[in-house]
């Protein structure tokens, strides 16, 4: 064990090892990236967070900088939860949900409580977590900005306790301006961070404004700054940590908004006859407000069929250029039927083949909006897709032309790109089935994504909608950013984090080279179960 480890072991309450099978275990998250830790601490308390981040950054002030990583529940497609130094995983100890106020709908958890875990201690009071997503913890989600069927994770939470670079705990939320005169005077990290994001936010007002809204569309660099002071005065700092994936604070505990949970649903799925008309659908849908709308390219139906598998509501042998699945919560049953009603007499006058919940069990439904997992666990070794190309978003009325850049791409490259797009939150995530052992198809993954993100641009939209960008991304999102941009992101992260130890190489530029050192020699299908 090194000399750091064993000087951490005598100082906190939960555990750090060095022992290679265990930084081997964390060499890998859900990207396609692997980077070995020097150590895995597992901080069994808050504090033990705290004592990591002020020596590390004592160790900093020594020029001795040792990056520390936050990670959740490491199925981060973009390389943010790996790390050359230490690896903080709060999954084994700060894993609890602390209280549940049922008439506020608010919840109040650690952050290494996996989504899941609160979403199963809420229901049992007639609450739900509008953000469900995988393995993902808590913690996890926030710092990737990630989305559910219909909400970004910026609308979920209410406020945050964060552990500084410094190791100083702060808890954000809205303050008052008489709240944030008072911090602005105190002699901590805290005032120093609201003095110097006050002066910097004054100092760029016109571009500060011109980010406002971008959030909810896009969490490459740090738009929340836009959300961060309001005309009153009052200061929040929770939209800067939303999408951060770690390189401003390390998030300890989140309060959450709930919505009322209701388990009877009303579902539908829509056989459309091209792709196109797929993509027309799910835009007239979502005016009937609806709980989850998907599009499932016919490609991904056909690749799972040619498994020999069955899709309940499908069939074994039908086949379609797309199916749209869309389904209705509302928690009055009266609202729910009526609007599912006026859905069925629109899509009656379409003349598709339509199949619904009424004939059909509901995880039948749920099966094809997941079908992209199940792919994953049907397919071969060397037939799986790379989890690369995922949180493409631009503005409906650039979608078709964006649709027809990606099969231009496609065509060029000699690879399909079948896609499914979250109808409700614009979210579209690309399959192409390429090989991490081909130098071919390695040098693909690059090309995909740097057309990926330049069509998204040029059609207004982003490669980070629904997740930040991370590692991965960070070329070719911050290469297409305006300069002045640039420096005002810069100039946040270096507010929270000066001496550069908070997740480095994350949400910044690299080189393109340091990436290709750190693709994995193969991606197989146990890679990709999640």
């Amino acid at each position: 064990m090194n000399k750091i480890a064993k000087y951490l072991n005598q100082h906190l309450l939960g555990e750090v090892s060095a022992a290679k099978s265990v930084r081997n275990a964390y060499s890998t998250d859900g990207s396609i990236l692997t980077l070995t830790p020097e150590m895995v601490i597992f901080p069994r308390v808050t504090n033990d967070i705290r004592k990591v981040a002020r020596f590390t950054w004592q160790l900093a002030e020594k020029g001795h900088a040792m990056p520390v990583t936050a990670r959740g529940g490491g199925s981060n497609t973009t390389g943010s939860a790996l790390s050359k130094g230490m690896i903080l995983d709060s999954r084994v100890y700060l894993n609890s949900i602390l209280t549940v106020a049922q008439k506020e709908k608010l919840a109040h958890v650690q952050a290494g409580a996996s989504l899941e875990s609160v979403q199963a201690a809420v229901k049992w009071q007639g609450l739900t977590l509008p953000v469900v997503n995988g393995r993902q913890t808590v913690g996890g989600a926030i710092a990737s900005a990630s989305c559910g069927d219909r909400d970004h994770m910026d609308s979920v939470v209410d406020k945050l306790e964060v552990v500084l670079a410094n190791g100083d705990v702060i808890e954000t939320g809205r303050k008052s301006r008489h709240e944030v005169n008072k911090i602005l005077g105190h002699q901590t990290f805290e005032g120093e961070v609201y003095r110097k994001l006050s002066a910097l936010i004054e100092d760029n007002v016109d571009l500060v404004n011109r980010l406002e809204g971008a959030m909810a569309d896009d969490s490459v660099g740090y738009p929340g700054i836009s959300s961060v002071r309001r005309r009153d005065g009052s200061m929040d700092l929770t939209p800067l940590f939303v999408g951060s994936q770690g390189t401003l604070g390390i998030i300890s505990e989140a309060v959450l908004k709930l919505d009322f949970f209701n388990p009877n649903r009303l579902a539908a799925a829509i056989t459309a006859s091209s792709i196109e008309q797929g993509r027309d659908l799910i835009d007239k849908l979502y005016d009937y407000n609806p709980a989850q709308l998907y599009l499932v390219d016919g490609s991904l139906i056909e690749r799972a069929q040619s498994y020999d598998k069955t899709l309940s509501i499908i069939g074994d042998s039908q086949t379609s250029a797309a199916v749209v699945v869309v389904s209705f919560d509302d928690h009055s049953d009266r609202n729910r039927l009526h609007k599912f009603k006026r859905m069925m007499k629109y899509l009656k006058t379409l003349n598709l083949p339509v199949v619904d919940s009424r004939q059909h069990d509901l995880t039948g439904f749920d099966q094809l909006i997941d079908l992209p997992k199940s792919l994953a666990r049907l397919a071969e070794d060397g037939e799986q897709s790379p989890p690369a190309f995922d949180c493409v978003h631009v503005p409906v009325d650039r979608r078709e032309e964006f649709a027809s850049r990606v099969i231009e791409t496609a065509d060029k490259l000699h690879v399909a790109m079948p896609v499914v797009v979250n109808g409700l939150t614009g979210c579209m995530t690309f399959y192409p089935q390429l090989k991490l052992s081909s130098v071919g198809d390695k040098q693909k993954i690059f090309k995909i994504l740097k057309e990926l993100n330049d069509h998204a641009v040029h059609h207004e939209g982003t490669i980070g909608s629904c997740g930040a960008e991370g590692r991965l991304k960070a070329p070719v999102a911050w290469a297409s950013l305006d300069k002045e941009v640039v420096e005002l992101y810069e100039s946040i992260r270096q507010i929270f984090d000066p001496f550069g130890t908070m997740n480095p190489g994350v949400k910044q530029p690299v080189d393109p080279r340091t990436l290709v050192s750190m693709l994995r020699k193969s991606f197989e299908a146990s890679d990709n179960i999640a």
